[in-house]
């Protein structure tokens, strides 16, 4: 079918489409909401939003249905929506007090309530931020490890064991990917670029909890 065939041709550009549409409607449900105080309109645009993700998901159903396999989109997809219902939802409640905060500063009245406030006091703490940041850690560390199982699962090379790789790194730096531990070149530059954000990020979240700031006033 034309629709089909449209949607396997245009997915990455679609895929774009639907996260900048979903990050334009949360903004002005943000906006109608506290700048116009217009609940019942606001709910709409968070509706929007809430349809964007779902879309995203059918779309890489849809993608999966016509190719029959796995491949780098639907992994990506895969990680937006897991991180929307996951981590996503603390992110947000922390721009809706900081939008709740600025807004309520601007037309000069106090829109934080004392659960709001009790909250952004709590986030201050720096054992609350090392805790935060190492279950983060506990989290990514948990999915780097399944997805990358499943990578070995379908696309290992296994001309060696699993542990050849992790303990002969040579491979890392190399244009070359017979020696890769991926048959498929895409996931091995998945892989390679999750890797140096896995570490960065293990660098950084180990940080605070080895190097704590000072209690915030």
């Amino acid at each position: 079918m034309f629709t089909i065939q449209f949607l396997i041709e245009h997915q990455w550009s679609l895929f774009i489409g639907l996260e900048v549409a979903s990050f334009i409607f949360l903004l002005i449900f943000l906006v109608i909401r506290y700048v116009f105080i217009r609940q019942r309109i606001s709910g709409l645009f968070l509706g929007l939003f809430i349809l964007c993700i779902v879309l995203e998901a059918i779309l890489a159903w849809f993608v999966y249905q016509e190719t029959g396999k796995i491949d780098t989109f639907q992994i990506v997809i895969a990680i937006f929506i897991v991180y929307a219902f996951t981590f996503g939802i603390g992110d947000f409640k922390k721009l809706d007090r900081f939008i709740k905060k600025h807004v309520g500063r601007w037309r000069g009245i106090d829109l934080l309530s004392e659960e709001d406030i009790r909250k952004m006091e709590v986030a201050k703490d720096p054992k609350v931020i090392a805790r935060k940041n190492r279950r983060w850690w506990y989290t990514h560390a948990f999915i780097f490890v399944i997805v990358h199982t499943v990578f070995w699962v379908i696309y290992g090379n296994h001309a060696h064991d699993l542990i050849y790789y992790l303990e002969d790194l040579s491979w890392f730096g190399e244009e070359d990917f017979t020696n890769a531990p991926f048959r498929k070149e895409s996931i091995t530059q998945i892989s390679r670029i999750w890797m140096i954000v896995f570490a960065i990020d293990t660098i950084v979240s180990w940080s605070y909890t080895i190097f704590p700031d000072k209690k915030k006033t």
